[in-house]
């Protein structure tokens, strides 16, 4: 499998600024999905920049709060019942809107992660594995998965038998027994098959 490192070399390809853009949490079964618009300064460069997959989440959250400090950052966020009314991908092009508009300062592009493409007032490229590509789309994929985490993070002090501090939602063994045992709460998303089916046993769908 080819390796990436991210680089400038997609920024550098349009004039003006540029914003990376990039999700968290699409795939949980708990929990809002999370967007992130970073605009870098490549004079004033965070450090340990790379894809937030290969970070450990104690240095994400180190490497988050330099993005924060030497970059113009914007957070978007789709609740569970969005993601209920309008599916998990509208919700998440939703989030990406809103993250871009949490911005200070409005850039000339935005390059977002993966080929789905959302609908903004600003051209956009699409990057198929932007955040192993580029320097932009990893910090916007750290800055929403350190927010989402935290989310998680608090959500696991309100339910702490779902062990969401460290499944953040996704389909962990510890998640499954504890909703065997405990049941749907508010912030389960009612429209993923494993959810809707303990609600509606009479009316199971095909997980996905």
């Amino acid at each position: 499998m080819m390796k990436f490192t991210p680089s400038f070399d997609i920024e550098n390809c349009h004039d003006g600024i540029v914003a990376g853009i990039d999700e968290a949490g699409r795939g949980p079964w708990a929990g809002p999905v999370v967007a992130a618009a970073v605009i870098l300064d490549p004079a004033n460069m965070p450090e340990g920049l790379n894809d937030s997959k290969t970070i450990s989440e104690k240095k994400r959250d180190v490497i988050a709060a330099e993005i924060r400090a030497k970059a113009v950052v914007g957070v978007g966020i789709a609740s569970v019942d969005e993601i209920d009314e309008i599916n998990i991908l509208q919700a998440t092009f939703l989030a990406m809107k809103r993250a871009k508009a949490d911005l200070s300062v409005t850039p000339d592009i935005c390059i977002i992660d993966g080929s789905a493409k959302p609908k903004l007032d600003t051209p956009i490229e699409m990057v198929v594995k932007g955040d192993a590509k580029s320097f932009s789309i990893a910090a916007a994929s750290i800055i929403a998965k350190t927010v989402r985490d935290q989310m998680m993070r608090d959500l696991a002090k309100i339910h702490p038998e779902y062990a969401w501090e460290k499944n953040k939602g996704y389909g962990a063994p510890a998640h499954r027994a504890a909703l065997e045992i405990h049941g749907v709460t508010p912030h389960h998303r009612k429209s993923y098959a494993p959810i809707h089916n303990i609600l509606y046993p009479e009316g199971k769908i095909a997980a996905r």
